[in-house]
């Protein structure tokens, strides 16, 4: 549902209002959880290309921006590996290696596995603080011992009976070269029998395929609720995830009319109002401002958190078949021409800046109001999408367009899945959150979007037209690479002539982006340094007088009538005849 800007403006009159209503009326959870993230899953029906897409922002205040790598290889009988905590780096326990492990780049793998994931709490209770390894060690691990998607549940489900499963609820995406699945999972607590061991050792999951011809999406709210118990085909579960809820007290009802979601993580009005937004915002985008056969309208009322019962499906058809960057985009979202639009409150500040720092709650007068939470945040440490093209060979096919930072402001980059390392200015240990570095993509790309949130009206546009320009350069080139990786594969039957190829074209691409961003950065701090704006010649140089070096005055555009009226209030008028510099 796209508005007026009218309607829109109307709309935030009374959206802080709303709010306040209802964070009063009903339970406010908070949904700052450790990785706030979205998920978008297209199915290859669902793409132009037929390629199967999943995206990934991993949003979190303290996660840095690298693109992990790790090479597989076969390993002797007896060998043990550490796990650590993915986001903490605590230790936690050492398990038995597999024979053979495959290579990964990220959250992809080089058979174009793909395993993403977000954070959606469900009931405090059901931690297993005892429990032995976490969401990300699965992911990651995962990656490395399984081909498909459903070798990947299987494989997810064996470590969590095998070492007991210690984080919170979490739902993965799960896909390959043919098909996608969202898999939901929340543990069972802790219940200590006589030799102090926990007799709920486990969790209580379940995974769903979406249909062929459908996208789905999840953003920190779980979503599916209830589904087939009889239909291993497109839906697998854990045992007694329907038996542990009743001895809980957390369902009564017939089995057929059990709800995942309902039972092990009821929704809030914080959880809609943070979260389900994110998922409604990419339903209306990408379902052309349908969800499903209603109008995206229909659920504004969910979304906001008025009307629980109103669940959104879990999957629907797009308006029409996607593209990486149809795809791409919607990552980029801020909830623009929405309901959920915050661009022109007081909050924006005079540039209709759509962020708002943490915490994201405030009082005032007594109430309590929350800002609102768009897929494009600033506190996004590396995002993705991974696309799987089945129709090539897997050393080929697997592609994970990779970037840093807050989706709005930085570009996606192609790397091979099958590459043997990651380019230097992704690679693990170039900077960290608290060590700058002058190579990483991370850092630079931190510059360019908190320049470009101090006046944001005037500087995004020129960072999305670099956005733009880079990734379809890259489509564009794409073929010709998968053409000439091909050639080599067939002349030669060397997989690892392909992956040389492959990986240098990865890194050549990835350095031609940071040195061209690294460009915007330079220019956007001459244009628009100190509050002004350097007027430019039609060639887009800058316009000088007397000689090259001198540039003439800028313009100083100020600030927009609606904002200083709204400043106005707050300060003392001067005399009017009073010349002020």
């Amino acid at each position: 549902m796209f508005l007026s800007d009218n309607k829109v403006i109307k709309y935030m009159r009374n959206r802080f209002q709303l709010i306040a209503i209802m964070a009063a009326l009903l339970s406010f959870a908070s949904w700052q959880t450790a990785m706030s993230c979205t998920n978008i899953i297209v199915t290859k029906g669902a793409s132009k290309d037929g390629s199967v897409m999943v995206t990934y922002a991993a949003d979190s205040h303290t996660q840095y921006g690298e693109l992990y790598h790790h090479n597989g290889g076969v390993w002797p009988k007896g060998t043990m590996i550490k796990v650590y905590e993915w986001d903490s780096g605590r230790y936690l326990m050492d398990i038995p290696q597999v024979s053979r492990t495959y290579s990964t780049m990220g959250n992809m793998n080089e058979f174009q596995l793909i395993i993403t994931e977000t954070t959606f709490g469900g009931r405090e209770s059901l931690v297993d603080t005892t429990g032995g390894i976490d969401y990300g060690s699965i992911i990651y691990l995962t990656l490395q011992r399984a081909r498909t998607a459903r070798e990947a549940i299987k494989v997810i489900a064996e470590f969590m009976e095998t070492y007991g499963y210690c984080s919170e609820g979490e739902s993965f995406s799960i896909a390959d070269k043919n098909e996608a699945w969202i898999m939901e999972i929340v543990g069972k607590g802790v219940k200590k029998g006589k030799d102090g061991k926990n007799l709920n050792k486990g969790a209580n999951w379940v995974a769903v395929r979406i249909p062929d011809g459908y996208i789905s999406g999840h953003a920190n709210c779980s979503r599916i609720s209830t589904f087939p118990l009889n239909d291993p085909e497109n839906c697998l579960y854990s045992k007694d995830i329907i038996k542990f809820a009743r001895e809980n007290g957390y369902y009564e009802g017939p089995d057929n009319e059990f709800s995942f979601c309902d039972a092990y993580a009821p929704a809030s009005f914080g959880t809609l109002r943070g979260c389900e937004t994110r998922t409604w915002s990419i339903f209306n985008i990408l379902g052309g401002g349908k969800i499903g056969d209603k109008d995206a309208s229909y659920y504004v009322d969910y979304a906001a958190g008025t009307n629980p019962s109103n669940k959104m499906p879990l999957y629907i058809k797009p308006a029409h078949p996607l593209t990486v960057k149809d795809v791409a985009d919607a990552m980029r979202d801020h909830f623009e021409n929405t309901p959920f639009d915050f661009r022109y409150d007081l909050g924006a500040g005079p540039y209709e800046n759509p962020y708002r720092w943490r915490p994201m709650s405030f009082i005032s007068d007594g109430k309590k109001y929350e800002f609102e939470r768009s897929i494009a945040t600033q506190q996004t440490g590396f995002w993705l999408l991974g696309q799987a093209r089945g129709w090539l060979p897997d050393v080929i096919g697997g592609i994970i367009w990779f970037g840093v930072d807050d989706t709005a402001t930085s570009s996606l980059t192609p790397v091979y899945s099958s590459g043997l390392e990651s380019p230097l200015c992704f690679r693990v240990g170039n900077g960290s959150m608290v060590r700058y570095s002058d190579s990483s993509a991370f850092w630079l790309f931190n510059r360019i979007s908190n320049f470009a949130y101090t006046r944001y009206k005037d500087i995004a546009p020129e960072v999305r037209a670099a956005i733009d320009e880079h990734e379809n350069g890259a489509l564009k080139i794409i073929p010709e690479i998968d053409a000439n990786a091909s050639r080599i594969l067939s002349e030669s039957d060397d997989q690892q002539k392909v992956k040389a190829y492959l990986t240098e074209w990865s890194n050549k691409f990835a350095d031609r982006m940071f040195k061209r961003f690294k460009k915007l950065d330079e220019y956007l701090l001459v244009k628009y340094m100190d509050g002004n704006i350097k007027k430019q010649n039609p060639d887009g140089s800058f316009k000088t007088i007397y000689n090259e070096d001198n540039a003439v005055m800028p313009d100083q555009p100020g600030y927009p009538q609606k904002w200083l009226d709204a400043i106005g209030k707050e300060m003392t008028p001067i005399n009017p005849d009073e010349k002020t510099y």
